[in-house]
């Protein structure tokens, strides 16, 4: 066991550390002032919106449907379930988004596929804990859809995983990143119909079958930047049922809430 002065020399050590560091980025603070991830106007603190911003995004939040997660107009009472779930139940359990996809998640998100900006995949993670919070409980693992490795490669990152990853830090839950596999490179689902992107995405995935069986009992929650018609979650989601998977949620930054945002 350690004496305590030698104890006593170690929490003063790590005290002065975490005062030079905190130090260090009031610096770059100075240096670099923190400015809004849409306008670049200044705001109080890094990875975020100012106020203006702010004031574009659509939260998703109750009454919503609790199957697919689309927003209710009015309170539906206890139990109720939205049309679509009903016509169209889907292969997952439930579903949930942050916000709605509009001009300024559009924003967002085009940042993390195309501008090599990580820090704009930790905010979005911090509205989606949030709006996902029934779905990320102790039995709860975090499964990124994945990218085709040639996109992947031209992309350098995939932003599902980034978002995955920066959520496993803030719920401190297991992120698996090579469960699910893409092993046909699809073409992109920009213009396409619901019909064509569920035959867009048909047989795209394979799914690690050892990796299944190690989460026997966890609730997979598939992470995605953004859902349109649901053909790609839906596509794997089905995959994974047909595989012996439980539980599978699904939960993404933004989703299309209105007919005119549906063009991506």
């Amino acid at each position: 066991m350690e004496s305590e002065p030698v104890l006593v020399k170690t929490a003063v050590s790590a005290g002065l550390r975490a005062r030079v560091a905190s130090l260090g980025l009031l610096a770059l603070d100075v240096v670099f002032p923190p400015v809004c991830l849409a306008c670049h106007e200044a705001v109080a603190s890094a990875d975020g919106l100012c106020v203006g911003c702010w004031g574009q995004l659509v939260p998703i939040s109750a009454p919503l449907c609790p199957v697919l997660g689309l927003p209710f107009a009015a309170d539906m009472g206890a139990g109720a379930v939205s049309v679509a779930a009903i016509a169209h139940p889907p292969p997952y359990d439930r579903a949930r988004s942050a916000v709605a996809y509009t001009d300024l998640a559009r924003r967002l998100v085009s940042m993390m596929k195309y501008s090599d900006r990580p820090e704009v995949a930790r905010f979005c993670a911090r509205l989606m804990a949030n709006a996902g919070r029934d779905l990320l409980g102790h039995d709860a693992v975090l499964v990124p859809v994945p990218l085709h490795r040639r996109r992947q490669r031209w992309r350098r990152y995939n932003q599902s995983a980034e978002l995955a990853r920066a959520l496993a830090g803030l719920a401190n839950l297991p992120l698996v990143t090579d469960l699910v596999i893409r092993h046909r490179n699809t073409i992109q689902q920009v213009g396409l119909n619901a019909g064509q992107r569920a035959r867009n995405v048909e047989g795209a995935f394979g799914v690690d079958p050892g990796g299944l069986h190690r989460l026997a009992g966890r609730r997979i929650v598939l992470v995605d930047d953004v859902l349109t018609t649901g053909a790609t979650v839906s596509a794997i989601a089905r995959l994974l049922r047909r595989k012996g998977a439980g539980a599978i949620d699904v939960l993404s930054f933004a989703r299309v809430v209105f007919d005119a945002d549906m063009t991506i």
